[in-house]
Order: structure tokens, then sequence, then C-alpha cells
């Protein structure tokens, strides 16, 4: 772990989250094997550890990518001369989990979002938080990239279209440049925070916490109770720039009310103990069933950010075709376009209705 947090970093030096990653695919491993000598460990106890995974009920491909991983770092150690290569040779004989095969859970493919669904949760969402949303709709960023922009990285001039570069991006150990054009309906959104220090992240969180706490404190209806003042006079911590972690939390939180989240599925714990008739047994039984409720409502109601890339890689391909899709999402292979770029069926029916 030594090697891999010095290794995975940004050109900047700022840590990536693979470190993170290998943690936790190496959790599994100590947990099930933590006592098992290097030269004992081979195809079947790592097919025990991958068992490990499937038990806390991993997405299929979450499993693989573990898996992967602990198999990197055995490679690593062959590399480093303090583990046998038969082992590491040994333990790429272990295949995949494939689809329809297991009994692991398929992921839930992203899907575009619906833009009456964006245009109901920007009625709730912060100033910040809806430019962001805007913007990223607009240029087909990736969550990351919208939140780590900076009036520095931005250049403008040619032909009325600004260009971004992110200090960080996603394949950028790739030694590949990312480009994003801005248009002018973007630059309307960005000229307003260009009055800050270049240097500075355009979308502070501050300034959202300060407008959200202002509406809360308008619609309040009751005076504050002494725990909520004691938590007020505390204070809680606001990070200088959102992570693309706590921009998702955020659109989450608002889709929430905008869609009318029922309040005891938003706080399933204090309304359980609020049951004091039940016996412990069947506070965890109605704990257990409102968490699944509750996370069946926020898959049929809530969106994440990264959708948003989703949906403007759809739109660019039905009007313009999937090479320019390509070019503004910055993909070097179409067919990580096509991942991301919904088929336009309609205009398949309407062909076949012309040559069928």
């Amino acid at each position: 772990m030594k090697h891999a947090d010095d290794y995975y970093r940004h050109k900047d030096g700022t840590p990536t989250g693979e470190p993170r990653n290998l943690r936790h695919a190496l959790r599994f491993l100590i947990r099930k094997h933590g006592q098992c000598r290097v030269k004992e460990f081979g195809p079947i106890k790592l097919k025990e550890v991958r068992a490990e995974m499937l038990k806390d009920d991993l997405y299929r491909t979450s499993i693989n990518k573990a898996v992967h991983r602990i198999k990197r770092v055995f490679a690593w150690g062959v590399e480093e001369e303090i583990v046998p290569a038969m082992i590491y040779q040994a333990l790429r004989a272990v295949k995949s989990l494939k689809a329809g095969r297991t009994e692991a859970r398929e992921p839930i493919p992203v899907k575009p979002v619906d833009q009456g669904t964006v245009d109901e949760t920007l009625r709730h969402l912060s100033n910040v938080v809806g430019d962001m949303v805007r913007l990223q709709l607009l240029c087909g960023m990736r969550p990351g990239e919208v939140c780590s922009l900076r009036p520095c990285d931005v250049s403008r001039g040619i032909e009325g279209v600004w260009t971004y570069r992110p200090a960080q991006h996603k394949t950028e150990h790739l030694g590949r440049d990312r480009r994003i054009p801005i248009g002018p309906e973007g630059q309307k959104i960005l000229a307003k925070y260009f009055d800050c220090d270049p240097e500075s992240f355009c979308f502070s969180p501050v300034e959202s916490e300060i407008e959200r706490n202002t509406k809360r404190k308008r619609s309040r209806r009751s005076a504050l109770t002494p725990s909520q003042l004691a938590r007020k006079a505390k204070g809680r911590a606001v990070g200088h720039r959102y992570t693309k972690d706590s921009y998702n939390r955020a659109v989450q939180r608002d889709c929430e009310q905008a869609f009318g989240m029922p309040p005891e599925l938003r706080e399933v714990i204090r309304f359980v103990r609020r049951q004091t008739e039940l016996s412990k047994e069947q506070r965890e039984d109605m704990k257990a069933a409102m968490h699944a409720e509750a996370a069946a409502w926020r898959l049929k109601y809530c969106w994440s950010p990264n959708q948003l890339r989703h949906s403007r890689a759809t739109e660019l391909r039905e009007r313009y075709g999937i090479e320019v899709a390509q070019n503004v999402l910055g993909h070097s292979d179409p067919r990580t376009t096509a991942i991301y770029a919904e088929r336009d069926f309609a205009t398949a029916v309407r062909i076949m209705q012309e040559i069928g």
C-alpha cells in the first residue's frame, strides 16, 4: 500500500482513488485468508475470497474488478521478488464472473435522465448546484470535471467558444489531452463565477449551504430546539469545493424534496426508534424493510449527475451522429461513446417505414 499511495497520483501530486479501491479489495482477502502464507495461496483460496464478496452482495462487475486488483497486488509481489512467480500465474487462471452465470447482482445500467425530471429537480436545487447541472448538461462533462472547474483552466477566444482543460481527468495517465468546448449558453452560466480568484474553484459548497440554510430559516414555523441550537453553534465543516460524491448527494437530496419522498423513508433510523411498542427484533425487521422501500423509491425518482453525460451523448448522437458525440465527450473509441449514447430507435422505425 505504501507503493500504491506513492504511485497512483495525478500530475499535480494529489492521490487518485485507486489506493482506496485496493484497500477495499484487500479487506476481503485479509478477512478470509489474512493468516495464510503467500506460498500457500492459490486459485481455490482466491475463489473463496470472491465468495466473501458475493456474501456482501456486491455487483458482479465490482467483484471482477476487486479480484483483478488482488491479482495485481500479487503481480507487484512477483516484480519485487517477494512472491513466487508460479503463485501469480496460478491466480491468473481464475476467470471473471460472466453475466447470467453467477448469483452476483448485475449493475443497473446508467440511462439518460428525462429533461422534464431535470427541470422539476432544478426548481429545488440551490443556484450553485443548479448551474453545475445546467453546465454539465450543455457540455457533456463528467461530474468530477464540473466540480474541479477553475477560471484559470478556461481559455477564451476560438471563434467565440471557450475551451476548458481540466487539471485532472480520467485518462491523463494514458497521456491524453482533455479539452471541453463551452458555447455561448455555457459561457453565460460561467461568467458570474469568473470574478473570483483564478486558482479557486468556481462552484463553492459554502455559497450553496448559505442559500440552503436561508431557505430553511424562512420556511421554519417553530423555534429551534436546544439540540438544534447546539449543533448550529458547533457548526459543520464545509469543503472549499464539491467532489463528485458531494455533488451527487446534493442532487439526490433535492430529488427527494422535488418528488416528495415520505419523511419516514428519508429518516428510517429515527422513525424506527420511535416505535417503542415493538421488540428489538421487530424494529430491525422494520428497518430492513423500510431501507429496501427507500432504495426502491430512490431508484424510481432520483437521478445522478453522471446521467446528464449520458443524456447529452444521446442527444448528440441523434442529431449529429456518433462521431460528433465521441469528439464532444472526449472518447478515443466510438465503442465507448456507444455505451453512453442510447440508440435512436425512432430513426430506425422511420427508415424501415420507407424501405422495409
